[in-house]
């Protein structure tokens, strides 16, 4: 993982850990996919959960200078995905995450360790 890459993707999960995200999940698909090199996948305890989780990721971000490429999902909030073409960051809430199952497309991607903070 690049430096700058390294960083925003672990300053989006430190996003999503202060702001009561659980079930955090990184994953290095950059050997195992064409169209990102990692992928952050966590949840939000109900729909409106997810979407603040995402707004925040989405403001803290771009204050950063590194603004999502495309967003979807902010008006059902069940699924949100922030696309920084580098790394995407699903927001899921628990049924929807259990439904789709995306961790189970990348199974030969490696993990990412996050150092979460208080």
């Amino acid at each position: 993982m690049n430096i700058d890459n390294s960083k925003s993707v672990s300053q989006a999960a430190q996003i999503i850990f202060d702001k009561k995200g659980v079930n955090i999940v990184g994953l290095d698909v950059s050997e195992v996919s064409s169209m990102t090199d990692h992928i952050l996948i966590a949840e939000g305890m109900i729909d409106r959960h997810a979407v603040a989780i995402a707004k925040a990721i989405q403001e803290e971000m771009k204050q950063a200078g590194n603004p999502p490429a495309r967003v979807e999902g902010m008006d059902s909030g069940d699924w949100v995905v922030l696309d920084f073409v580098d790394f995407i960051v699903h927001i899921f809430t628990p049924q929807m995450r259990e439904i789709f199952q995306l961790e189970k497309l990348f199974l030969n991607a490696k993990p990412i360790n996050f150092d979460l903070s208080t």
